[in-house]
């Protein structure tokens, strides 16, 4: 079963709003430079995006596929999903985001180590 494993913050502080977590919950995060940190408890970890080009207008669930992200993107595409960023690689994976028929934003996300 596919789940949302994954939050993301856009934020234009990252280091503050890291700090705010950390201290407020104890919660590590792992910088990934510095408009990027997230917690990788394994759970259903927070990311703090500060990228202002990859910026969402709010919180942005992200839902974990475990193969096939370009089959995913085709089956959000007929079920009548937009997709708002075409599939990009980050440290550990690939994803993309889309917006369901109301307008919600979300973000499909697969694992891989090798990708860059």
């Amino acid at each position: 079963m596919l789940r949302i494993s994954y939050v993301e913050l856009p934020v234009k502080d990252v280091a503050g709003v890291r700090d705010f977590y950390a201290g407020a919950f104890g919660w590590d995060f792992t910088d990934f430079g510095p408009e990027y940190s997230a917690t990788t408890s394994g759970d259903t970890d927070l990311g703090l995006n500060g990228d202002q080009e990859q910026a969402t207008a709010g919180i942005l669930p992200i839902i974990e596929v475990t193969e096939d992200l370009e089959g995913a993107l085709e089956k959000v595409v007929a079920a009548g999903g937009t997709i708002t960023l075409p599939i990009f690689p980050y440290p550990g994976g690939r994803r993309f985001h889309f917006k369901d028929p109301h307008g919600h934003e979300l973000g499909v996300f697969i694992n891989e180590p090798e990708a860059h």
